[in-house]
This record gives C-alpha cells, structure tokens and sequence, in this order.
C-alpha cells in the first residue's frame, strides 16, 4: 500500500457524516463548520467521507482473523502488518481498513455529523468505527503513546427528542457516553474532546413535540453558536497543528 499512516504536514480535517438525511440538522452544522475550516485553510487539507452514501463495509471473518493474529504479536506498527496476512480474503480486509486508518491519522481535526437512531450512534458510523479500530495501528510502537494524543474531535450531534436535564428521555443518550469512552480509549485527550448536540429537532414535524418547538429553535441556535465558535478556534494554526 503505498499511503502513509502518519500525519501529514499542515493543517488537516476529516469531516464524516452519518446520517440518512441529505437535509439533516448535523450535515448542515458540520457543513457550517466544514465552510469556516475551508475559508481559512482551503481544500487541500480537506477530506469529506459521507458514511451513509458510501457505507463501510462490515468487518468480517478474514479482518478478524487478521486482527487476532496481529494483536498476539503485541503493538505492530502498520508496515508489518503485510507481512502478517494469510491470504486473499484479508488482503482485501487490510486494504480497506488501512485506507481508512490513514485518513485518521493524517487529519488534526476529526468532524462527525451524528444524528440519534433510537437511542445510540447510526450503524453506518458504527462499522466505520468498527473496522478502523484495528489493533494497535493508534499506538505509537516504540513509546507506546497514543498517536491520537494531539487529534481534536468535534461531535456535533441532532436528536429529534429531548435528553437533556430534566427531560422525560434524561439519561438515555447512549450517543455522547460511548463516543467520549470510545475516542478517550484510543487516547485522544479529554480537553481535545467536543461534544455540540441540537435536540428536539423533530418538534416541526411530529404533532406530540409540536410544544417545544420554540425550545427546539433555541437548541438548534445554540448548537449553531457552539459549531461556529470551535470552528473559528480550530482553525488558528496554534491549535490545528500543535
């Protein structure tokens, strides 16, 4: 393979979209982000994976396999994890999932668009997640650090209820627990971490909602407010490339 899994010089952002919505509330805050980031950095550095219209595919027996094999040589940096295949099938199973890794690792800014699907994170991100967390590949092998340690996430999610503090649905975000212990496992850092979510965003269409829909227009504000405000401080080169 002839792409590098390390990061590259200058300022990077992958910018992934999961919902089954052309019109939804997170591509349109990731898209507000995504503007603020090109205007001050250009295309160059600029990748959109669009994970709902060209889904990953589902890890399989041959990935697992070679994950298994890998992981019980310890932390193997992806240069030798060829050497490691057994045959065709997981051939194409590395072929997909080092590309994708690579796109991660080059980026010093992650972007996710997530919308709720009953309760938790769309299966379309899902098996993204699923097949780029090959063992290992995150780990740098000779200190044993997280390669990740410098990488800024932003998750900006859209739940067409409520989930907040004193909402009937409190307590049932499954999305913001597991992408937080997900990503902190891979060793992004806490203060690197931000989370933004628009709630009740099905309050216009939905007549049992249709009384929130004024808190709904200040939730998509905020939201707003809060995309532009880390869009504009992600973009200064101290951050972006520290």
């Amino acid at each position: 393979m002839s792409e590098s899994l390390t990061r590259q010089p200058g300022p990077s952002l992958l910018h992934l979209d999961s919902s089954a919505d052309r019109g939804s509330v997170s591509r349109g805050l990731t898209g507000s982000f995504a503007d603020i980031w090109r205007s001050a950095h250009g295309a160059a550095g600029y990748r959109h994976r669009d994970l709902s219209a060209d889904p990953v595919p589902l890890v399989g027996p041959a990935y697992v396999a070679l994950g298994t094999r890998v992981e019980r040589h310890g932390v193997v940096p992806a240069s030798r994890v060829e050497a490691l295949i057994g045959d065709a099938a997981e051939e194409r199973e590395w072929a997909l999932t080092r590309s994708l890794i690579a796109e991660v690792l080059a980026a010093d800014v992650l972007l996710f668009g997530v919308p709720m699907y009953n309760l938790a994170i769309p299966a379309a991100l899902k098996a993204w997640i699923d097949r780029v967390s090959f063992p290992g590949l995150f780990t740098d092998p000779d200190t044993g650090e997280s390669l990740l340690r410098d990488t800024r996430v932003v998750v900006v999610m859209a739940r067409g209820g409520g989930y907040g503090p004193g909402a009937p649905l409190e307590g049932l975000d499954f999305q913001t627990p597991y992408l937080r212990a997900y990503f902190r496992r891979l060793g992004v850092a806490e203060e690197h971490l931000h989370f933004v979510a628009a709630e009740l965003t099905r309050a216009g269409d939905i007549p049992t909602l249709a009384g929130f829909q004024g808190l709904a227009a200040e939730s998509l504000a905020a939201a707003r407010e809060a995309v532009t405000a880390l869009a504009t401080r992600l973009t200064e080169p101290s951050l972006a490339t520290s």
